[in-house]
């Protein structure tokens, strides 16, 4: 029995981050298109569907920090998870003011604020679970 409970809460918690993030994408897709199509960008840009592919991964690795946090059942989770979720909420709308608003100074602006967030998250995540805060660098440096 507890193993399928494990299992929900697992699946529950891969997919908040990526409906958030599939949300962001479907909202912002006329936007990407402009970017990928209209803008100049550095040589070494990846090609668009890298983005796709590292962003779904970064989504899931979320999702499975925020559950070794939920199983671990100890220390300051409602202060994690609502640090986790502030960031989600950032990461969501980053997306909607690059992409779609083309407010770029205003973007980086929140990109800072969503990366201070992210690194909030790491620290409040580790200090429940070390591992769960592991997870989440490779975010932090995307």
């Amino acid at each position: 029995m507890r193993m399928r409970s494990d299992t929900k809460t697992l699946i529950k918690c891969i997919a908040i981050p990526l409906i958030v993030g599939g949300l962001a994408a479907f909202l912002t897709r006329d936007g990407m298109k402009y970017y990928i199509e209209e803008i100049t960008k550095p040589a070494l840009t990846p090609p668009p569907w890298v983005f796709s592919v590292v962003w779904t991964i970064l989504y899931v690795m979320m999702g499975y920090a925020s559950f070794l946090v939920v199983e671990e059942g100890t220390g300051d989770q409602k202060t994690a998870r609502m640090i986790y979720f502030a960031q989600l909420f950032f990461n969501f709308f980053w997306s909607i003011i690059f992409f779609n608003l083309r407010w770029y100074l205003f973007a980086f602006a929140w990109l800072l604020i969503l990366w201070f967030l992210v690194l909030a998250t790491i620290k409040a995540f580790a200090e429940i679970e070390p591992k769960a805060g592991k997870v989440l660098i490779p975010y932090l440096i995307c």
